[in-house]
């Protein structure tokens, strides 16, 4: 194809765009409310990832020590922890420092604070492990209990975190498999309206489609200015998405952080918003093209 076969097209596609008038308007609406939904889908996801994560971060293993271990096993032991890739950190709490945060936790208790004092310390040196997810602790705690480390350790709660763990893991995996079928669901929703809606379209140009096949043009050219016509539709689509996101994030955006301290939903679009933009574009301009190329080889059989 030429580069004046080229111009043809994308000029004619433009035309078609004017001349449909308020059945291109009605076009783009559906494209715009399939996009929106879908970006409106995606950035849920964020905010379920960022509740998510904090959760997670509350959620460790503490793994209790033997009182006569040294200070070295120690050391090789947090050193091959924190060498896993399942670990995200690993802190070393002494039996001391232990005692000391007992202590200022039940300050308002001089009856437990005074037999502490004459007791000694009966607490026990810890690690606490923080997985980089939670469906890791299982590996990590294997590792533990059946490696060479087990004989100096005396316990490891990870039994009374292990309910709250799994229903994490769980809840996480259901977020992502959530949001991949209704992100599917959604882009054939909005697939088969638009394709309806550009069949329309393409039935007003019936008779001029038949005037070119008569002249002999090709199956291409004449397929060209629909398939321009719908990329029209979905980049115009796009950019209402991203210039309505703007001021509906930014004023609830202060409203997910009063929930989700850690949740700047406004501040995660802005740093995205080329990425958000290319991929709404690209959603768009794939639904334009592929619905105007099925809706003309289907229905008006060229």
């Amino acid at each position: 194809m030429n580069t004046l076969a080229l111009y043809r097209i994308i000029k004619a596609g433009w035309h078609n765009f004017q001349r449909n008038g308020w059945l291109s308007l009605a076009t783009v609406s559906v494209m715009f409310l399939a996009i929106f939904s879908m970006g409106s889908l995606l950035l849920t996801n964020v905010v379920l990832q960022n509740i998510l994560t904090n959760l997670q971060s509350k959620v460790d293993v503490s793994v209790y020590l033997k009182a006569g271990i040294s200070q070295q096993e120690i050391t090789q032991i947090r050193a091959d922890l924190a060498a896993m890739g399942e670990v995200k950190n690993v802190t070393y709490v002494s039996a001391d420092q232990a005692l000391d945060s007992f202590k200022a936790k039940h300050s308002d208790n001089p009856t437990l604070i005074e037999s502490l004092n004459e007791l000694g310390n009966p607490l026990l040196p810890a690690l606490n492990i923080e997985a980089e997810a939670a469906s890791q602790y299982d590996g990590i705690i294997n590792f533990l209990q059946n490696g060479k480390y087990q004989d100096d350790i005396e316990k490891i709660n990870y039994q009374e975190n292990r309910s709250l763990i799994e229903r994490l893991s769980s809840f996480s995996n259901n977020i992502r498999r959530s949001g991949i079928i209704l992100s599917i669901i959604l882009a054939v929703i909005a697939g088969l309206v638009t394709f309806n809606t550009i069949r329309l379209a393409m039935y007003n140009f019936r008779e001029e489609i038949g005037v070119k096949r008569l002249v002999g043009a090709s199956d291409w050219y004449i397929r060209g200015p629909f398939i321009v016509e719908g990329m029209i539709y979905g980049a115009i689509a796009a950019v209402a998405t991203i210039i309505l996101f703007l001021p509906i994030l930014y004023f609830i955006s202060p409203k997910i952080s009063a929930f989700v301290p850690e949740s700047d939903i406004f501040g995660w679009f802005k740093s995205n918003l080329v990425g958000m933009f290319i991929l709404q574009m690209l959603i768009g301009m794939v639904l334009g093209v592929a619905s105007s190329f099925v809706a003309i080889r289907k229905y008006l059989k060229v």
